[in-house]
């Protein structure tokens, strides 16, 4: 296991806890704020937390230290054992997939909204992202500072026809 309990602990603190929901009822936690939407500034993405690690790697780390924990308890009885975890090593593999699904849609949006923000090529992206290192934050200044944003509108236009004007 990668980490003691009070450091697992003290990283779900910082998640909401969940009500039960019957069809989710492997996620105990879920990130206390909501993603922007999807034309909101680059910057601001970064600075709300859309792009950080998943709410769901602690999660895991939780389930493996249960299953250890009941491992413990039940060492002269693996059959009971293996009875007792089975919801916990399901859980844990539900997480698993969550996770991977999050992180592989986080950084494609990632990539996707740094190609619209500034004029870089995937090529100038996959390099720097590798070579500049930093958090995310300096990484967008960077991009900002060699090369440059597009000059798009900050609000997109609505759909639809235009409101009346009052006289």
């Amino acid at each position: 296991m990668a980490h003691s309990i009070e450091v697992i602990e003290k990283k779900l603190s910082e998640l909401q806890k969940l009500n039960y929901n019957q069809f989710f009822w492997w996620r105990r936690w879920n990130r206390k704020t909501k993603p922007l939407h999807k034309y909101s500034p680059l910057i601001d993405k970064i600075k709300n937390g859309d792009y950080d690690e998943s709410p769901y790697l602690f999660q895991i780390y939780y389930c493996d230290w249960e299953i250890e924990e009941k491992r413990k308890k039940y060492i002269d009885n693996m059959g009971e054992w293996a009875s007792e975890t089975t919801i916990d090593r399901n859980r844990r593999r539900r997480l698993r997939e969550d996770h991977e699904k999050y992180e592989k849609e986080t950084l494609e949006q990632l990539r996707k909204d740094f190609l619209n923000t500034f004029r870089m090529t995937k090529e100038d992206y996959e390099n720097d992202i590798i070579e500049v290192g930093g958090t995310l934050e300096e990484f967008y200044n960077y991009c900002e500072m060699r090369y440059g944003t597009f000059n798009q509108p900050i609000n997109k236009p609505r759909r639809g026809r235009p409101p009346k004007i009052k006289l």
